[in-house]
């Protein structure tokens, strides 16, 4: 009996490690610091990059990654698998991955609220829930004016304890990353009030947003439109804490796909990218006045990413079939 579980252990070992091997496949990390992955566009990028620091693998064998968010308390991070219907799960301590939620209702972007608490965007479902401590699912918006939303996407958290959200159609327009459907709204960007939980349109005027972020001092909302060729980044002021004004271009993607991303204590924008080819997959980095100051390239494209780790100063990437992660030198800014 000890002899025939030890070769099924050896067995099993064995072919796990086959698997690791075939998955990782190809792309293999800098042998040299700097990591020339890294660039630096303009002179002012300098500074935030960590010459002994390199982008490494940490996950692969995904269809299409998304939506991380870091549990700074349980030292591991969540992102989405949205063709593959989960949820999954890196810990830091050992590097293990596990799902952590399947089926997820090919969930997209994952933030947490400012008590903590998981909030996730469904396709399948088209809502936005709560991941209450007691493993609980509570349902923060599914409907507008009586009608369905299109396909919550991405989210953050605002520290009022508002919620924002974009809700473009990409979850209804197959069966890839969700169910098809015919759009009942228009492409809205929605704010759920902390107080009241009453839903409202915040921004009607994006064609399909993705993602989006606030300045770290709450003054400025970023969102990404995604039904414009080029892709865009606009800019708005937030007015009293709950009205965008003032909405203004900050960045023409020209041949890149901006699709998520996250703000740094500097007011910096990294904003997931890619269009499937050299040079234009990885995370491109601007100033706040829209000003591109550098690049991570990878080998392919990068969806949504977050800041993490100890001091938020672990950057991670959810890029299409793997998650990355660099250590930069800023951190990342609080509520994203």
């Amino acid at each position: 009996m000890a002899s025939t579980r030890r070769q099924f252990l050896t067995a099993g070992t064995a072919a796990a490690a086959t698997l690791a091997t075939r998955a990782h496949g190809q792309w293999q990390p800098s042998q040299r610091y700097p990591d020339p992955s890294i660039k630096i566009v303009d002179p002012s990028f300098a500074k935030y990059r960590v010459n002994s620091a390199k982008v490494e693998r940490l996950a692969t064998g995904f269809r299409w990654c998304e939506g991380p968010a870091w549990f700074g308390d349980g030292r591991y991070l969540l992102w989405s698998d949205i063709p593959n219907d989960r949820i999954m799960k890196w810990e830091e301590e050992t590097g293990a991955v596990s799902v952590f939620r399947k089926p997820s209702h090919n969930s997209n972007g994952n933030t947490r609220d400012r008590q903590g608490r998981l909030l996730t965007c469904e396709h399948e479902t088209r809502r936005v829930t709560r991941t209450e401590y007691d493993g609980a699912i509570t349902v923060v918006a599914d409907s507008y004016d009586g009608k369905p939303l299109n396909s919550p996407n991405d989210i953050v958290c605002k520290s009022d304890g508002s919620i924002w959200f974009t809700d473009p159609p990409f979850g209804v327009l197959g069966y890839y990353e969700g169910q098809m459907a015919k759009p009942e709204l228009p492409t809205n960007v929605y704010r759920v009030d902390p107080r009241t939980e009453r839903l409202t349109v915040v921004a009607g005027d994006v064609n399909r947003p993705n993602g989006l972020a606030f300045s770290p001092d709450e003054a400025r909302l970023y969102v990404i439109e995604a039904g414009t060729s080029p892709r865009l980044i606009h800019v708005y002021d937030v007015e009293g804490g709950a009205r965008l004004v003032n909405k203004r271009r900050l960045v023409d993607a020209g041949p890149g796909t901006p699709d998520g991303l996250r703000v740094d204590v500097d007011g910096n924008l990294w904003v997931g990218w890619g269009m499937g080819e050299e040079g234009l997959d990885g995370v491109s980095i601007f100033n706040p006045d829209g000003k591109p100051i550098g690049r991570i390239d990878l080998p392919e494209r990068c969806a949504n990413l977050c800041f993490g780790g100890r001091h938020r100063n672990r950057l991670f990437l959810a890029a299409s079939t793997s998650l990355y992660s660099l250590y930069v030198n800023t951190q990342g800014a609080p509520g994203g």
